[in-house]
């Protein structure tokens, strides 16, 4: 795990991550989880589900199902249909630095549930859970440079499978500094280099085992430093 910029983002040790369970009634663990992200270690042992996630299984196993793409800005507007295997090899390659975000097609979310079964059984979410939500699951593969700029939404968490991920957090008050049609990529670097200290984000990279807790209406950005695989799962 990396830990890169001031301020850190939170590392949770499993003895604080069991606090997490509890509803957010309770004086400290329950506000934390709601109020903070947290990096999880040792969870769950996903093992067989990373098993059956490389390049190789995934083709065999879906390369002919029709995969739903969004584009990789704020509001992800446009949505195309193309066969997974397409995707992978076609697509599936680092991001322009000069690409906008509505040019960029990013495979994460919009999952058949029921043609996708045969995977998500294997998987095994983080052991938490928050009072009056229901979980649902969204898998994506993207390639190096790729990612979705910032946006909020509910709380969840997202776990790396292959690759590594860098996040860039904000709370609700404070709203980043951020072109929606502009990749992730490109923020990084025409931005970010003029924030100042006080202006810049909470960050880390999660790699491969790792999960992140995002609080309910965090904003956040994603950048995949390698092809990546990885699954999120939302608390609606």
């Amino acid at each position: 795990m990396a830990l890169e910029a001031q301020p850190l983002l939170w590392l949770a040790l499993w003895t604080l991550a069991v606090l997490a369970r509890s509803s957010g009634e309770d004086a400290d663990g329950g506000c934390y989880a709601f109020s903070r992200p947290v990096i999880l270690q040792g969870l769950t042992d996903n093992s067989r589900f990373r098993d059956l996630c490389t390049r190789q299984r995934l083709l065999a196993s879906f390369g002919d199902s029709v995969v739903r793409l969004s584009t990789a800005n704020t509001y992800s507007y446009q949505k195309v249909d193309l066969p997974f295997e397409k995707y992978v090899e076609q697509m599936l390659h680092p991001q322009d630095p000069i690409s906008m975000g509505n040019d960029t097609l990013y495979f994460f979310g919009d999952n058949n549930f029921t043609e996708w079964a045969s995977l998500f059984r294997h998987y095994s979410p983080p052991p938490f859970s928050l009072l009056g939500t229901t979980p649902a699951y969204s898998f994506g593969i993207a390639g190096a440079g790729s990612g979705v700029p910032f946006h909020w939404h509910g709380p969840g968490f997202s776990e790396v499978i292959y690759g590594r991920k860098r996040w860039f957090l904000y709370p609700p008050e404070k709203t980043p500094e951020f072109h929606p049609n502009k990749t992730t990529l490109a923020w990084l670097q025409d931005t970010y280099p003029a924030l100042t200290p006080s202006a810049r984000p909470l960050e880390c990279t999660i790699q491969a085992g790792e999960v992140l807790y995002f609080p309910d209406r965090w904003w956040h950005a994603t950048l995949n430093l390698d092809t990546s695989v990885f699954i999120s799962t939302f608390l609606g």
